[in-house]
């Protein structure tokens, strides 16, 4: 599957032909450095693996210093391997750009963290409404849990319940987001809807 690592820079919109205003996240993709490939013969299976944004060299370990000095680029931040690669013909140290993937009105899929709200109750982590209102004996309850399960038996909180807990920060791909502009000069990407992440996020974009 071809594809490319970028980052989220926004949201913005644009007005389609008919002159409807459409939201669209404005991602930076690549350009990606080809970092390894991978073939039948020596692995198995083909794949290209690309690297993305730039970082120290300290902050580097030393095989990974050395797996980017034999690509001859400098250390990346982010290594993502992209398997069945259409452009296999691509040798170590080649830079594959935006318009070298995508074009207008492609159908992508989006990889991306989603932002972390930390240690959320029940209200904002699963949409609860609460117990209820604060007459009839109420204080203090309304953005409780509620019951959470029997007192003899099972005299226990059953697995999976939904309580309160860390919220976020989850791998999460979207599917079937369309391209709707491609800037090749300022290696950027217009793809309509929203993507997960922060601002600033490493997002993983595969072609359909």
């Amino acid at each position: 599957m071809n594809g490319l690592i970028g980052k989220k820079i926004g949201m913005t919109s644009v007005y389609d032909s008919t002159g409807k205003s459409v939201a669209c996240t404005v991602i930076e993709a690549g350009p990606c450095v080809v970092t390894q490939v991978k073939t039948e013969q020596t692995d198995g299976y083909t794949a290209l693996q690309l690297a993305y944004g730039d970082t120290k060299a300290k902050n580097t370990s030393k095989p990974l210093q050395g797996h980017f000095e034999k690509a001859n680029t400098e250390p990346k931040h982010k290594l993502v391997e992209f398997r069945d690669f259409s452009i296999v013909e691509k040798a170590i140290g080649e830079i594959i750009k935006v318009d070298d993937v995508f074009n207008e009105g492609d159908m992508v899929h989006a990889v991306g963290v989603t932002k972390g709200k930390g240690f959320q109750g029940v209200v904002k982590r699963y949409g609860f409404a609460g117990v209820g209102g604060a007459t009839h004996g109420q204080h203090n309850r309304q953005r409780a849990p509620g019951s959470m399960g029997a007192s003899s038996y099972p005299s226990r909180v059953f697995k999976g319940k939904r309580l309160p807990g860390r919220t976020g920060g989850d791998n999460v791909k979207v599917k079937n987001l369309k391209v709707l502009k491609v800037f090749a000069d300022q290696n950027l990407i217009l793809i309509k809807g929203a993507i997960p992440g922060h601002k600033g996020a490493y997002v993983i974009l595969e072609k359909k």
